[in-house]
């Protein structure tokens, strides 16, 4: 049995968190509510993520939703009525959950959204906000923000829009229309589909896969594929610059080529 470390929960349980061989794990654990997320869980779910970003051990994070029939169904509208009644408790709101999603957005590790079954609103704001989205056969994706009169901000649609284009985006937005994983997969909004009984084992595969890769070079793929996405005259070109050197200067850099001479897998220590 692979060990399975650190095994914490918050938000009184609705939140779980794990790391096995690397791979970090954080759970949206609501499913008598479709793991709709409520402000206790956007705040137990960036302690979560502190936690994993913190821990050297881990190379890469996988989000996902227990129950089996939901990712994350969205917000936890029942609490609205009390927390986003009028613009003013909205923003109350927004504030107290845009720190999480700030942490998820500037990551300083890859992170994997593992997709089951509904994938709505609030659930595709912390989807589109990983770095890859994979999904089962049987997903539904949709942000039914018109028919509840919500404006979705800024952050939200920059990535549905750098992901399915503007005309996708205007489709998804303007109907609150739901569509399945086949068209999410063609429209770009998720990288990789897979029958349900094969996700987790996909999903762990691949988590694997970029967890034996160099440290290093794939934050500088992260770093700057970033850069890339922002304006030129917002672009961190000495980021790019700074991380590319640290790279090329590494033990890690020297340990994949002695690898491949010596015909080896190579053992990277993110150094």
């Amino acid at each position: 049995m692979p060990e399975i470390s650190n095994e914490k929960s918050y938000a009184d349980g609705k939140i779980l968190q794990h790391a096995t061989d690397g791979v970090g794990v954080i759970t949206f654990n609501n499913p008598d509510k479709r793991n709709a997320m409520s402000l206790e869980m956007w705040e137990g779910f960036g302690e979560a993520l502190t936690t994993l970003r913190d821990d050297d051990a881990v190379r890469v994070v996988i989000l996902r939703g227990a129950g089996g029939k939901a990712f994350v169904s969205g917000a936890d509208i029942s609490q609205f009525e009390k927390t986003r009644h009028n613009a003013a408790a909205s923003e109350e709101y927004a504030r107290r959950s845009v720190a999480q999603r700030a942490l998820l957005a500037d990551y300083p590790k890859p992170t994997i959204a593992c997709i089951q079954g509904f994938c709505l609103g609030g659930g595709m704001q912390v989807a589109m906000l990983a770095d890859i989205r994979i999904a089962s056969q049987d997903s539904q994706f949709g942000i039914p923000a018109a028919r509840l009169g919500i404006a979705y901000g800024y952050d939200g649609l920059r990535h549905l829009v750098s992901l399915v284009g503007p005309s996708w985006a205007r489709l998804l937005m303007y109907t609150g229309m739901r569509i399945d994983a086949a068209e999410a997969l063609r429209i770009g909004l998720v990288e990789r589909v897979f029958p349900e009984g094969e996700l987790w084992g996909e999903t762990m595969a691949i988590a694997e896969t970029i967890s034996q890769n160099a440290p290093l070079a794939i934050k500088a793929a992260k770093i700057t594929i970033a850069q890339v996405l922002k304006d030129e005259s917002a672009r961190d070109m000495d980021a790019i610059k700074a991380i590319g050197t640290a790279c090329m200067d590494s033990a890690d850099f020297r340990e994949g080529r002695q690898a491949f001479m010596e015909k080896r897998k190579p053992k990277f220590q993110g150094k």
